[in-house]
């Protein structure tokens, strides 16, 4: 072989092997993204995973009520502080480098939480846990920003939605397995399976990403986010159980109220520092009132969450793993809307789809509350996967016009922001929805007269409809059991009441406040989601970013 033919030889060779690489970039991209939905699929099972094993644990740690409760709120409320500033540092110091420390933690939790031998140790570990998801919400969702350009990011949102949600009923079902054979702590030692090969496949495949290093980190500002989420989540969650004129519940909302204002003050001061939220960021219509929708649709969908699995075991009486199953329709609902959302958005836009998806949730809450104690679960079916669908539907328009309205140097920042108002609608849902439905349970409660329950025995089975109906059914009374179930269906329909009035406020919202991000046979937006001022500011954050 000659020189010539050698040297023909090695450029082919290049040439062939920078083609390959150029044909595998778009599969290590949606490699990568598979990997950061698996971090959130983990979230996704740890929010319901542990409520099905608490009596275990309850027995075997001795645990207390209110330790019971803290067992979820140190992790919901670790979480809501620390969402907005994880953003901000992992735009500033590396994406990637942030989501490993963020996996490695959530390992280390979920460690710490299978070995506890105590409640203070899990009420610990579970704090732990909450610092990693803080990490791994907003750092999930900046990585549909940094690896994909606007018209992709549709297929990616789905994707990470859909691993969030999925991740939901399946924790009761995985749960009822485990424990049929093993211990409490193998509900969190499933984690770390997942956690390793998420760990290996981010660290192999999703390239580190920063945004705008240049001015210094804002530290006041992270203070007062953090505050005033960490004060406000806490009266939220303590609500329903202190009661909302108790003094720490009044100073928890007021503290987080006050500290949230001093926030916003704060932020509008231009001190050369970095910004948690920028203003500028917050002033695009399609981000913040996209994030006003998912917080919205999160309020409704999480409402429903808490409800139904309730219902399914006290009133329908199917068992945990069977309360797992019952909720499928749901999930298979929610990617139902999913994915048909993503075929008809370019078409229709986010502004329609949001607002017939609030609709379409409005009218399954409203077929919901009209189920009885002798109501089979056919009906239950048809209105959780239309709430699933419709609701999910919402869900996706907005964390989509909100996500697509990102520059790239501030992908984690901004997604950390819609995800705290995620958070929020989530805990709200949870608490609010949560009150009023036990509310009218125990209110519903026979008391006096004949065959009424005395003070002492509506406090012992007013806890909760499954404690409830367990009760009345050691009683031997069959009126009584059924008593007990009907006051539950009342607060039930109350909740949902409430639920498809959301729905409708949602909807309203959508058609008003969402931009008309349909694209026409140009191929063009109808009306464009950024001024044109704007756009190019985020083209050039964009550029100092890459």
């Amino acid at each position: 072989m000659t020189i010539s033919n050698l040297t023909v030889t090695i450029k082919s060779m290049r040439a062939s092997n920078t083609t390959k690489f150029h044909l595998t970039e778009d599969a290590r991209r949606w490699a990568a993204l598979a990997a950061t939905a698996l971090t959130v699929l983990v979230i996704g099972l740890d929010t319901t995973i542990l409520n099905v094993a608490l009596p275990d644990i309850a027995v075997d740690l001795g645990a207390s009520n209110a330790q019971l409760q803290w067992f979820a709120d140190s992790y919901l409320l670790v979480l809501g502080a620390l969402l907005l500033p994880a953003g901000m540092l992992g735009d500033r110091y590396g994406r990637k480098r942030f989501t490993v420390g963020g996996l490695v933690v959530f390992g280390a939790g979920s460690l710490w939480c299978a070995l506890a031998t105590s409640a203070s140790g899990l009420i610990g570990a579970r704090t732990l846990l909450g610092v990693g998801a803080a990490v791994l919400i907003p750092l999930a969702m900046s990585s549909v920003v940094v690896l994909f350009e606007a018209h992709e990011r549709t297929r990616a949102i789905g994707v990470i939605g859909a691993s969030t949600m999925l991740g939901l009923p399946l924790g009761p079902i995985l749960a009822g397995v485990l424990l049929q054979h093993y211990w409490w702590g193998a509900v969190f030692l499933v984690n770390l399976p997942v956690i390793a090969v998420a760990l290996v496949a981010v660290a192999t495949l999703l390239p580190e990403s920063t945004g705008d290093r240049g001015r210094r980190l804002d530290l006041v500002g992270i203070l007062l986010s953090s505050g005033a989420l960490a004060a406000a989540t806490f009266g939220v969650i303590e609500g329903p159980e202190r009661g909302w004129s108790d003094t720490l519940v009044l100073a928890g909302l007021i503290g987080g109220g006050a500290l949230g204002g001093g926030f916003v003050r704060w932020q509008q001061c231009d001190r050369g520092l970095e910004p948690v939220v920028d203003p500028a960021l917050w002033g695009e219509p399609a981000f913040r009132w996209g994030g006003v929708t998912a917080a919205t649709a999160s309020l409704a969908f999480f409402g429903a969450m808490f409800v139904v699995p309730q219902y399914l075991r006290g009133v329908l009486g199917a068992d945990a793993l069977g309360t797992g199953l019952r909720s499928i329709p749901m999930v298979v609902g929610l990617l139902v809307g999913l994915r048909t959302t993503m075929a008809l958005l370019p078409r229709f836009g986010s502004r329609t789809l949001g607002a017939a998806g609030f609709a379409i949730g409005a009218a399954a809450f409203v077929l919901g509350s009209r189920v009885t104690v002798e109501s089979g679960y056919l009906v239950t079916g048809i209105w959780t996967f239309a709430v699933g669908s419709g609701v999910g539907a919402a869900l996706f328009c907005g964390q989509n016009c909100a996500l697509g309205a990102l520059p790239r140097a501030r992908a984690a920042t901004g997604s950390a922001l819609i995800q705290a108002l995620r958070q929020v609608g989530s805990v709200l849902g949870i608490a609010v929805l949560g009150a009023l439905l036990n509310a009218v349970y125990r209110s519903g409660l026979p008391v006096g007269g004949t065959g009424g329950l005395s003070a002492g025995q509506v406090a012992a089975l007013g806890q909760n409809v499954t404690s409830g109906v367990a009760g009345a059914a050691r009683s031997g009374s069959a009126a009584l059991e059924r008593a007990v179930q009907s006051a539950f269906v009342g607060g039930l329909s109350a909740t949902l009441w409430v639920s498809a009035a959301v729905c409708l406020a949602g909807a309203c919202l959508v058609w008003v406040a969402l931009p008309d991000d349909r694209v026409t046979s140009r191929g063009e937006a109808a009306v464009p989601a950024q001024p044109a001022q704007e756009a190019q500011s985020s083209h050039a954050l964009d550029a100092a970013a890459d």
